[in-house]
């Protein structure tokens, strides 16, 4: 686990100071080593920097940028199967003076070229100079677990594990893509490939970008893609075989990511998904795995006496942790640092503190992210399906026709429901739509583009993002599948691998994602959604499967989302900071928000209205970001 950062640069006005500047503003990713290389050809310097976290082999032999043949390597994450391909690469000649995955993935470049990446199992994020062939590739892994930014100006192209390295650059112009900060606003993240900043993206998951150095043309193609393996013919495996394939994949799964040279831990919540990487390690284990939870002193809140149970249960050396606003305060003010770029997922918050806790015991945390997407466990899929089916289309049109008439707030009693207002425009869209896929993006969405356009004080077009698959979906034959897809490539890539590698790297461990091995993902794809969610049990193949390791009396419980209470701290002990940052003042400095619509919003939330927080959350967080990244420049 590292962070990468440098440039191709074909007006050749980088150098090395550049080079160091954005690499070292990443040091939290890797304080165990660091280096630098500024590589020279004909048509454009070449910058490679790297900061090491060392899991594999700890010694001097893994320091990077690394070099063999005619490639250069800068590289984040892990290969987890790296012995097997080390073995088939010996077999073809090739020696080794490191007992490192970043060897293996160079010299199996130099082997099978990008056909390497079939073989792979892991997360990564590299940089690879082929001077052979005149060309730079990155590339990212399969399911977007390591982040890489780049910026491309036609005629330099800057990169790095986060977007600060490419703010470290003199002349990275920063920026506002207001586009960008619609989708935020809406979405509480911005979907990728774009970033808050112009001419910035995110390197979609399962691509690689090539760049030629001698026509100084990128192109990104793509390697792998979700959507092909929900377009495979359904599985004709017996409910009973499809659970022992699903067990056994999973098993494999989560000891691929238990190798390591340094301890490692499970973040552990009490939920199905964690509850399962938790058990699954420790039966096979004869020492006690380490679990680490966060819990709130508001217990309506508070999942740590369940997680402590499990726990109990399992035999793991469990540690937690009991927050309160008082620790919230502290890393408020840290979250533009950590997350560069305007992102309000509601968990940030303990996400981050559960990260520091483990940090004092672990270099490596496992966490269950991808549950929801491959097993359906979010119930946004349930409503998604039930709303387009519930009236036949024709009545559905016409009722959304209607409401397009009435103004919600004059209508009695409703209008004083929670966030009434937001919930009917919402629904006369999906009415109008009719399709399942649309009716999550409208779900998904804490302010709708109308409220953006109010808050805002301007009407913006929408980008397309994977939120607007329609065609592309139509080979998947199952409408939940779809949905599972859909949010595989946004919510899930965007939203929670965001929130999880910067708060566990903010305090240098690594984060690993097990649920997201792609032979899990792949074979889940095929299975039909009458599995998935059966007998309106949703994720029945994962609850058949922990109930063999943990009794169901310690698991069957209402499903309650790992977020912080906000709506109460913002209402009490933070009040304050919302206040001070969503005042006029504040917000007009800005140029982006018109003041008395938000106002207007947060007196409301302030004396009771039944508003939803993550509206004002929102807005909040792009003022801390845009005071840290663009007013203090």
């Amino acid at each position: 686990m590292c962070g990468i950062a440098g440039f191709i640069d074909f007006k050749k006005r980088t150098n090395a100071e550049m080079l160091r500047q954005m690499t070292d503003v990443m040091a939290h990713r890797g304080p165990d080593d660091k280096g630098y290389e500024v590589l020279e050809h004909p048509k454009a310097d070449i910058g490679m920097g790297q900061l090491r976290l060392s899991i594999q082999d700890l010694s001097a032999s893994g320091h990077q940028p690394m070099h063999f043949a005619h490639l250069s390597l800068v590289f984040n994450g892990e290969i987890y199967n790296f012995k097997e391909i080390r073995t088939d690469l010996e077999k073809l000649g090739y020696t080794f003076q490191s007992s490192s995955d970043t060897e293996v993935l160079i010299k199996a470049y130099h082997a099978w070229k990008e056909k390497m990446l079939d073989r792979f199992i892991g997360m990564f994020a590299f940089v690879l100079f082929d001077r052979n062939e005149d060309k730079v590739i990155l590339c990212r892994d399969r399911a977007g677990v390591k982040p890489l930014y780049y910026y491309w100006d036609g005629s330099t192209l800057l990169f790095g594990s986060e977007l600060k390295s490419l703010c470290a650059c003199p002349f990275f112009p920063r920026q506002i893509d207001v586009r960008s900060m619609s989708l935020f606003l809406q979405y509480s993240y911005i979907p990728g490939p774009y970033t808050i900043y112009t001419d910035t993206h995110k390197l979609k998951p399962g691509c690689l970008l090539e760049l030629r150095l001698n026509t100084a043309t990128p192109e990104v193609k793509e390697y792998w893609n979700v959507l092909n393996a929900y377009q495979q013919p359904l599985t004709d495996l017996s409910e009973a075989e499809v659970l022992k394939e699903t067990e056994r994949l999973m098993l494999s799964a989560y000891q691929y990511r238990m190798v390591a040279d340094v301890p490692v831990g499970v973040f552990l919540s009490g939920g199905y998904d964690s509850a399962s990487v938790a058990a699954m390690l420790q039966s096979g284990s004869s020492n006690r795995i380490k679990t680490f939870t966060i819990g709130y002193k508001e217990k309506q809140w508070d999942e740590s006496a369940e997680a402590r149970k499990i726990a109990n249960y399992l035999g793991t050396d469990h540690n937690e942790w009991i927050i309160g606003p008082e620790d919230a305060r502290g890393v408020l003010e840290q979250l533009p640092e950590i997350y560069d770029e305007p992102f309000a997922d509601n968990s940030t918050v303990p996400t981050t503190l559960v990260s520091k806790l483990a940090s004092r015991q672990v270099k490596v945390a496992l966490s269950a992210d991808g549950g929801d997407e491959i097993f359906a466990g979010y119930n946004k899929f349930n409503q998604s399906l039930s709303y387009t089916s519930r009236l036949p289309r024709g009545i559905q049109a016409t009722l959304s026709t209607v409401m397009g008439w009435v103004n919600p707030e004059v209508i009695p009693y409703f209008n004083k429901q929670y966030n009434f207002a937001s919930r009917y425009e919402k629904m006369k869209l999906i009415w109008a739509s009719g399709k399942p896929q649309e009716a999550m993006k409208y779900i998904a969405q804490y302010l709708t583009e109308s409220e953006v356009a109010r808050y805002t004080g301007r009407q913006l077009d929408n980008y397309k993002t994977n939120f607007d698959l329609n065609g592309e979906l139509s080979g998947i034959n199952d409408p939940l599948n779809r949905l599972l897809a859909v949010d595989y490539k946004t919510f899930l890539a965007d939203n929670n691998l965001v929130k999880v590698d910067r708060a566990t790297m903010s305090v240098s461990i690594e984060g690993r994602e097990p649920m997201l091995d792609h032979r899990l993902v792949e074979f889940l794809a095929r299975v039909p959604a009458s599995l998935k969610v059966k007998n309106n049990t949703n994720k029945y193949i994962l609850k058949q499967i922990v109930h063999k390791y943990i009794p169901p009396a310690l698991m069957d419980r209402p499903k309650r989302p790992f977020i912080a209470p906000l709506q109460e701290w913002f209402r009490d002990d933070l009040k304050e900071r919302m206040q001070y940052y969503l005042s006029p003042e504040r917000l007009n400095k800005t140029n982006l928000f018109h003041a008395p619509h938000i106002q207007r919003l947060l007196q409301q939330y302030l004396s009771g209205g039944k508003v939803s927080h993550q509206k004002l959350w929102n807005i909040l967080v792009f003022q801390l970001w845009y005071n840290r990244w663009i007013e203090k420049l």
